[in-house]
Order: structure tokens, then sequence, then C-alpha cells
């Protein structure tokens, strides 16, 4: 019966995702030459080739694709067993790896973060930012696992339950010109636009707006940060659409909010893949979520 090394499969997985042995060994705080040990040993005990070079990159064979393709839902029962244990042997809770947009990170993540750490200090939780592309690409891949996304999610591979709607306003200097009640595409397109780098889905909700009224914007700046737009903004650098979330503390003295016309909103949920173990750590942070969809102040 051939076993499996976990440690062996680690190192393989590593190898085909960063492409070279280097980059992996660096990771894995190994030698080049262990790495390359790990490797042989997985394949002698296979019996078949798993990875080859192609020029200075490293790819897999087809039986190396086939491992891989299993590769991350033995990491995933691995890892619940293991938390599952560890409930048993030091009451802690277990680890949860979280994904979100940078927006949600700053302005609706903590509240949840807080009562979960309120209720279950021994919790860890590790949070990575990005777009909704990505976050759904690591989900899939199991390097994290869940993730707080933009909807619609497409696709067979993930569970998804919507968690909040909200609406988008847009941003203008307080000193600026004047700034209607209720704005529309084409006030806004007339004026410089700060907004959301190319590429995530609140960019490409902002255009799908825009392209509505047979508009195309033109921004002079486009930037990741929801911070540094409303600063660009506040200098009088221009005008932007944001989430109502970034918006909801008291507002700077230097830029000023108002509705859209026609109104543009987002669901955020939460996407997890459907074969993945619910581990007590994992529908903790799931039902964290749900408590705050139900409480009257959401």
């Amino acid at each position: 019966m051939r076993e499996l090394d976990l440690g062996q499969l680690k190192t393989f997985c590593a190898v085909v995702e960063l492409g070279s042995f280097s980059a992996a060994a660096a990771r894995l705080s190994l030698s080049q030459p262990a790495v390359s040990l790990q490797i042989r040993r997985l394949e002698g005990h296979l019996g078949t080739r798993l990875l080859e070079r192609l020029g200075r990159r490293v790819t897999t064979t087809a039986a190396g694709a086939e491992l891989l393709r299993h590769a991350s839902a033995i990491e995933a029962a691995v890892q619940s067993a293991l938390e599952a244990v560890s409930e048993h042997s030091n009451g802690a809770v277990g680890r949860v790896r979280l994904g979100t947009g940078a927006t949600a990170c700053i302005y609706f993540l903590p509240s949840i973060l807080r009562d979960l750490r309120a209720r279950f200090p021994g919790l860890e939780i590790t949070v990575t930012t990005g777009t909704t592309t990505e976050m759904l690409a690591l989900v899939a891949e199991n390097r994290i696992d869940i993730a707080l996304v933009t909807l619609p999610v497409t696709g067979r591979t993930f569970d998804v339950s919507p968690i909040l709607t909200e609406r988008f306003l847009a941003v203008g200097p307080a000193d600026g010109d004047s700034f209607p009640t209720v704005v529309t595409p084409q006030f806004l397109v007339g004026r410089p636009l700060v907004l959301f780098e190319p590429g995530g889905s609140t960019r490409r909700l902002v255009e799908a707006w825009f392209s509505a009224a047979d508009l195309s914007p033109a921004p002079i700046m486009s930037l990741g940060n929801v911070e540094a737009i409303k600063e660009l903004v506040g200098a009088g650098l221009g005008y932007s659409i944001l989430p109502g979330m970034a918006l909801r503390q008291t507002e700077s003295r230097r830029w000023v909010s108002r509705p859209l016309s026609p109104k543009l909103d987002r669901t955020l949920g939460l996407a997890v893949r459907g074969d993945k173990p619910r581990s007590r750590a994992l529908r903790e942070v799931i039902s964290a979520f749900g408590r705050w969809q139900d409480s009257p102040c959401s």
C-alpha cells in the first residue's frame, strides 16, 4: 500500500505554486537540496515523475497535475482532523484563514472579529485582503478557508451565503463647486474622478453604473485604498463613488457625500468550498457573520 508523506506533499505543492525549487525552499525554510530530495523521494514512492522543467520554470506532469488536484482536499481533511482533536486536548477552537476586500477589512470586519475574540479567545484568525477574484481563487485552492466577497459568485465550487447589501455614495470636496443633493452619472462624468483601481468588483460596478447611462468614466487617478481616495477627494483633486460602509463615520470637513441616482448597491456574501470540512472554528466564524446579519443594527 502506498502512503503519502504529508511533508513531501506540502513541498510538492509549494514547488508547483511558486514554479521553482529555490522559491519553495525559501518559503519552507529549507535548503534547495532538501526540497529536491523530498520531491525525488515522493516520485520514487509513487513510481512516476511528478515535475518537469520548462525553461526556468517547473511545471507538473500529467501525474503531478492529478496529485495536485487531490492535494487541497487532503490538506483540508488533515487540518480538520487536527482541529477536532485540539478541541479535546487543550480547549482551543482552531484556526480560520479568512479573505476579504480591503474596504470590508477596515470598516466591517473589526466588529465581527471583536465578537469572535470575546467569545473564543483561543480562536486563531488570519486575514488576507485582495479582490473578489483573488479571494475566490484562494478559496478554490484551499489556501484560505472562507472569503467575504462581492456577489454574485458563479460556479459550483462554492457555497455562498449573502450577508449584507450596502449602498454606494458619491463623494466630493466640501469646498468644491455646487454638489447636488442627488448625484447623477452626467454630473460626475464631466468632473475629475478618483476611482478604485481596475480589475476589482467595485470598479466594475461603478463602470456599469456609468455605462447604463451610455457614459464612460475617465478617471484621473485609480487607487486600491479607500482612505487614500478620501484624502485625495478632500484635497480637492476630484470626486469619487465609494461604498457606504466607508462613509459611516463622522464626515470630514474636507469632503461630503451624496446619494446616487440611479441607486447603486452591492451585496457581500461568504464563499466557502462546497466540499470544505466544517471544523468547529469555521462553523463559529460563519455563525458570527450570521449573528451580525440577524442583528437589528445590520
